[in-house]
Parts: structure tokens; C-alpha cells; sequence
């Protein structure tokens, strides 16, 4: 064995070791012949899981997926070249939504760079600033330090993704020829870490007891607030009757019971996106209101109901109307809690943001506050109203027998079992299911890609949420999104995974024609509407997936429930029309506004 081979087999078998024993065990790999050392450490490793995946931007989005769902780092691998360049739509994604991530890119030597080498570009900071960490490491060789600094590289990248905010981390990788580890080596490396014992003379390999303990450990506290802080901010709140609380996409896992027993406490209205984790689960709903995308329509409501204090959690909610809404009352005194300590504040008028844990924050708040009677005023009008405008909404949608946009979510919510997962596609079909999907007591998970709200990668983001362990999986497209992501597809065959897709298919990108470029009748389905004409029938054939053409409720929900249970991957597909569902949509809200009229809240 070459002294560059065995710096090799180390280098590597050391990196992907400690990456694992820190937690991070599953790795989507791309092909590529640069990578080779870094796929073949992983492949052989007894406790590494491989996610094989062909095209470098599902892939990532893939993994994107799958550490959302699993709250942990996953690691992505790639080649030299533009193979890293089209990771950058998800690691985009996971900066924004806060998803621990690993890009572990192989790379040319430094002699190699800038000189017409091929399959070689610019890899350092290839991400800007979307990563919490990058290293640009050195090439491998057999200088004693250089393993002890690798563990700790692996133990901080794991650190970085994992921190506040959680997010990608980038690790560039220069490999000199010859690329291919010695297999013995990597394995008595693997065998002897696992037993504590040093793998190869001079290795100071830990003997601190097995694969579960990593030679580097890193420890990270919640956020927590001064009591001085916590006690003049319950002082403040504790006057306040016209209180609401907004709960956004992206909110901790253990909010939910934390914030809506806050709401009870103050009598408090909860505004939850369906992202958000709060709209549905067991969890008191008394107060969560999910038809506020409705009723904040109605110009009468949103002006009479001015809020003195608004409390965030998570990201800025997917309503337009709810933003509109608090740029109506910029006197609003609105506190966001983060405990990221980032800045989600798109509005520029929040007066107050607390850099903590969310639940403890609503915890410490409950105890120090004290309870509002039964049910305020101010309580009974939103209350309400969501119940007028549910009513509503279910006169029209519950009523018409034509497959239509808006009661996709409404029949879904009537098919989702309990512990199922709703991944939803930007565009349209969130703003939907904001507006149309009604709150539930039963656990249900609803997620979607609303870091940067692009419909690249989603088929391949649902998928990985399915590979991270997601309960039966509905995912629900526009066809511009399917077909962005189509070559997704192929990791629901590759891998044995079961979902159903929900494609809403209207030929083109149906949200612009609730925008003011719909006025621009010239040039409209040009540049906007973008008609494609495309038969998605085939596209499911190619990838095995069962096919159905819903053209009424009844086959609608017929063939979803049979991809529910039947496993494997289904694609059902309902076909609507641009024009009428801008006329749908817009039918709704005067049948709110008189319902609201009706219940005297306006």
C-alpha cells in the first residue's frame, strides 16, 4: 500500500466515522469518480445508510426532505464540477427553513484549480453566505495532526448544522489520483473504532467506549431570557385583552400544546398556518383558528379587530391577508420569538424580538400570567368568525359536485387518516390549503419548502420526508412543480418508497392569474401562463407509478385512499381550468363576508 493510499484510506475513514458516530448515519450520494473515496468510506461503513440518487438537485432537495423529517443532519456527496453547483436551490431551501444539512463536495487538488483542468470549477464558498460553516480542507496526507483536526471538523460541522439557527454546512473535499481507499484498511478502521481501540500505529483514535460517543462532542442549551425580562414582559401582557397569536411555518415540534395553552391562558385568538405544526394534533384547539385567510378578507373585520399586542412563533405565515392585515395596525406592539435568534420579520414592525426557546417562553409566560375570564369579547368575534367562514366555505365547496381547485384540501381534510403527512407545493396549492384546509384534533403533519418558497424539488423534498420517516404520504403539486422535480420521481423506485401525489393539473402556472400581470392579455400566456400541453399519464408509467385521472369527487377520493393504503407510488391527477379557478375563488368571499354579516361580528 502507497503512503498516499493509506493517508487516504485514514483521511476519509476518519471523516465519514466521526460524522456517523456524531449522528449523522444517512448519506445521499450522487455518482462521480472524484467522490469515489468519500462513497466508498460510506458504503463500507457497518452503520452508514446510502441513499443512491442520479441528478445532483433532487438529491438534495432529497436530503433536504429527509432532515426536516428526521430533525438531524443528513449528508449529501458529490463529484467535482457543476455536480456541486446544482445542490445550491436546497442548500438555498435549507438556509432559509433551518434544515441541518451536510455538503460534502469532492474536489481537484489546489494545483488543479484555475488552470483549465477539467471538471473543475470555483467550489470555495460556492454557497455565499447560506451556510453556517464552510472548510475548504487540505488534501489528505500522513502529518500526525491531521486526523485530530479531521474529527474536529466533522464535530463542528455537525455543531454548525445542527445550531441557532440549524442550517447547511459546506465541507469542500480536494482528492489527488489515485482516488480508490484500501478496503482492509477502511474496515479494520471501522472495526476498531467501534471497540475503542486504536485502528493503526499513531492514530490517537479515543478509547472512550464504542460507535455511540464521537471523539469531539459538542453540547447546545435552549435560549433562555432573563427572569428580570420574563417578569417585565408578563407585567406588560398581563393588562392586554386584545391579544392574538401568530403561529407561522416552521415552528419547534414542542410548541404546539406550549402555545395554545398560553392562548387559553390569556383568552387569546391562535392564527395558525398549516405549516406551522399548531393548526392540527391533540393538542387544545379551542382557541387555533384556521379560516383567518377567509374572514381577514373582509375589510369591515380586519379594520374593526385592531390587535393591541401580536406574539410570533416561527416564520412569517403564508396569508397575504394576514400580512395585510398587521400593516393595517402598525400600532400594534408585535413581539417575535425566535429561537434561532434570526430575523423573520419581513413586515419592519415588529418593536420586540426575544431570542429564545418558544415553548419554554410560553411556559414561563403562563405561569406568571394571569387567567382571563371564560371567553372575552375579543375572543367570541374571532371565534366567530372562523366558525362563520368554516360554515361558508362548506355551503360552497361541500355543494359542488365539479372538481375544482379549492376543494382539493377540503375533500383531502375528510381522507387524511390520523399520523399521515400532507407535503404541500408552493404556488397555488399552499395558499389552498391555507385557506381550505380546516383544523383537526387528530395528529396530522403538514409540511412544505416555504424557506425560499420555490416549486423546484418538491416531489424529490416529499419523498425524502417519506425515506426520513413520514407516516402515509400525500403530497399535493401544481404540474409546473411536477415537472420541475420530475426526475425526483425515480428515488420512489429506487428506494421502495410509497407516496401519493396530488397533481393539479392546469396547464401552466395558475397563481398569475390572481396577479396584475393578468391584466397584460397580450403577452399573458407567453410569459406568465406558460401553457406546456404536456400528458402526464406516460411520465407515471416511466416510473411505475399507478395512474388515475379523477374527474369527480367520488374517483378522487376513491384513488387517494387506494394510495394510502395500497403502497407503493400513485399519481392522481385533476385537471382544472385557469380562468374558472380565478371565478371559484372569487365566489367564495362575498358567501364569507355575508356569513360574518350574518353572525354580527361585522
Amino acid at each position: 500500500m502507497t503512503e498516499h493510499i493509506r493517508a487516504l484510506t485514514l483521511w476519509v475513514g476518519t471523516l465519514i466515522d466521526e460524522l456517523i458516530r456524531g449522528g449523522a448515519s444517512q448519506f445521499v450520494v450522487c455518482p462521480g469518480s472524484r467522490s469515489a473515496p468519500l462513497a466508498l468510506a460510506v458504503a463500507r461503513h457497518p452503520h452508514a445508510r446510502v441513499w443512491m440518487h442520479l441528478d445532483e438537485r433532487s438529491a438534495a432537495f432529497f436530503a433536504l426532505g429527509m432532515a426536516r423529517q428526521r430533525g438531524e443532519p443528513v449528508a449529501l456527496i458529490c463529484t467535482s464540477g457543476t455536480a456541486a453547483a446544482n445542490f445550491h436551490p436546497a442548500v438555498a431551501e435549507a438556509d432559509l427553513a433551518r434544515v441541518p444539512l451536510l455538503v460534502l463536495t469532492a474536489d481537484r487538488p489546489h494545483e488543479l484549480r484555475d488552470n483549465g483542468a477539467p471538471q473543475t470549477i470555483d467550489q470555495v464558498r460556492l454557497f455565499g453566505t447560506m451556510t453556517r460553516w464552510f472548510s475548504d480542507l487540505p488534501t489528505p496526507d500522513d502529518a500526525p495532526t491531521l486526523l485530530p483536526y479531521l474529527r474536529a471538523v466533522a464535530a463542528r460541522a455537525l455543531a454548525s448544522a445542527r445550531g441557532a439557527p440549524a442550517g447547511p454546512v459546506h465541507l469542500n473535499l480536494p482528492f489527488r489520483e489515485p482516488l480508490i481507499p484500501d478496503r482492509a484498511l477502511l474496515e479494520d478502521l471501522f472495526k476498531s473504532r467501534s471497540t475503542g481501540q486504536a485502528a493503526t500505529p499513531g492514530d490517537p483514535t479515543d478509547t472512550r467506549g464504542g460507535a455511540v460517543h464521537p471523539a469531539v462532542t459538542t453540547v447546545a442549551g435552549p435560549r433562555l431570557l432573563p427572569e428580570a425580562t420574563l417578569d417585565a414582559l408578563a407585567a406588560r401582557l398581563a393588562s392586554v385583552t386584545h391579544g392574538l397569536i401568530l403561529c407561522g411555518p416552521g415552528c419547534p415540534p414542542d410548541l404546539p400544546a406550549a402555545v395554545a395553552r398560553l392562548a387559553a391562558r390569556r383568552n387569546w385568538p391562535l392564527l395558525a398556518d398549516p405549516l406551522s405544526g399548531v393548526r392540527c394534533g391533540p393538542h387544545d384547539q379551542r382557541l387555533v383558528l384556521a379560516t383567518y385567510d377567509a374572514f381577514l378578507r373582509d375589510e369591515g373585520f380586519a379594520a374593526r379587530y385592531a390587535p393591541d399586542v401580536v406574539l410570533r412563533f416561527g416564520a412569517m405565515p403564508t396569508s397575504k391577508p394576514v400580512l395585510q392585515f398587521l400593516q393595517r395596525h402598525p400600532t400594534a406592539h408585535q413581539i417575535v420569538v425566535d429561537e434561532g435568534a434570526g430575523w423573520r420579520e419581513p413586515t419592519s414592525l415588529a418593536g420586540e424580538h426575544l431570542s429564545c426557546d418558544p415553548a419554554w417562553l410560553c411556559h414561563e409566560l403562563g405561569a406568571r400570567l394571569p387567567a382571563a375570564p371564560a371567553l372575552t369579547p375579543w375572543a367570541r368575534s374571532w371565534l366567530t368568525a372562523d366558525r362563520s367562514a368554516r360554515e361558508a366555505i362548506t355551503a360552497v365547496l361541500g355543494s359542488d359536485e365539479r372538481i375544482t381547485e379549492p376543494g382539493v384540501f377540503f375533500h383531502l381534510a375528510a381522507i387524511l387518516p390520523p399520523g399521515a403527512t400532507l407535503f404541500v407545493g408552493n404556488s397555488m396549492p399552499v395558499r389552498d390549503c391555507d385557506t381550505f384546509f380546516p383544523a383537526a384534533a387528530h395528529p396530522l403533519t403538514i409540511l412544505g419548502n416555504r424557506g425560499a418558497n420555490g416549486i423546484d424539488g418538491l416531489v424529490s423534498s416529499a419523498l425524502g420526508a417519506v425515506a426520513g420517516g413520514a407516516g402515509p404520504l400525500v403530497m399535493v403539486l401544481g404540474d409546473l412543480s411536477l415537472y420541475h422535480d420530475a426526475n425526483g420521481l425515480l428515488a420512489a423506485r429506487l428506494h421502495g418508497l410509497d407516496a401519493t401525489i396530488v397533481l393539479i393539473n392546469n396547464d401552466g402556472g395558475g397563481i398569475f392569474s390572481f396577479l396584475p400581470q393578468a391584466n397584460e392579455r397580450e403577452h399573458f400566456e407567453l410569459l406568465f401562463g406558460t401553457p406546456h400541453g404536456l400528458d402526464f399519464r406516460p411520465l407515471a408509467d416511466l416510473y411505475g407509478a399507478h395512474y388515475t385521472l379523477a374527474r369527480d369527487w367520488p374517483a378522487f377520493r376513491a384513488a387517494v385512499r387506494a394510495g394510502l393504503h395500497g403502497g407503493s407510488l400513485h399519481l392522481v391527477e385533476v385537471r382544472t381550468d385557469r380562468e374558472r379557478n380565478v371565478t371559484d375563488h372569487r365566489a367564495i368571499w362575498p358567501r364569507v363576508s355575508a356569513a360574518l354579516r350574518a353572525a354580527e361580528v361585522i
